[in-house]
């Protein structure tokens, strides 16, 4: 395993963190806990923000590091990625949709929406942590290249 990279292991963290806080909000809504769930929601969103804040933070400054494993399963992976990538991106929507409800008390929508959400996020969080586990600990990553070295050709 060698040594982590600091970044993406913390901000790997907080993902799981994020899942983990809405599994329990949900658990805790099923047992007629409203005002516990709507706590417990609303860090799961703040481990959420944390998450991107060092993700994008990482990926301005530092940059973003390319699979560094075999060629063979590099498309494989890449295809993965994308998986990952478009349920994050919608796992966010519909994550800001369902907090916006439950705090506006729409209630209808809400019950509807947040079982949706809690499932795309689930997976988010799954397909976040293999991304990390294939990128950092069991290959070595590639190269890492910040966007503003890409944009401004250093």
């Amino acid at each position: 395993m060698g040594n982590l990279p600091i970044l993406p292991t913390i901000s790997t963290t907080f993902i799981v963190l994020s899942a983990l806080t809405v599994a329990i909000g949900w658990w805790q809504i099923k047992q007629r806990e409203i005002e516990k769930h709507r706590k417990t929601m609303t860090l799961a969103g703040i481990f959420a923000v944390i998450f991107f804040i060092i993700y994008a933070s990482r990926t301005v400054f530092v940059g973003n590091t390319s699979f560094g494993g075999p060629d063979d399963i590099k498309i494989y992976y890449t295809v993965f990625l994308i998986f990952h990538i478009t349920l994050a991106t919608l796992g966010a929507i519909l994550g800001i949709t369902s907090l916006w409800t439950g705090y506006k008390q729409r209630l209808a929508f809400h019950r509807k929406l947040g079982p949706v959400t809690s499932v795309v996020w689930f997976f988010t969080g799954i397909t976040g942590v293999a991304v990390y586990l294939l990128l950092y600990v069991f290959y070595h990553g590639g190269e890492t290249t910040s966007l503003i070295k890409a944009i401004l050709g250093g």
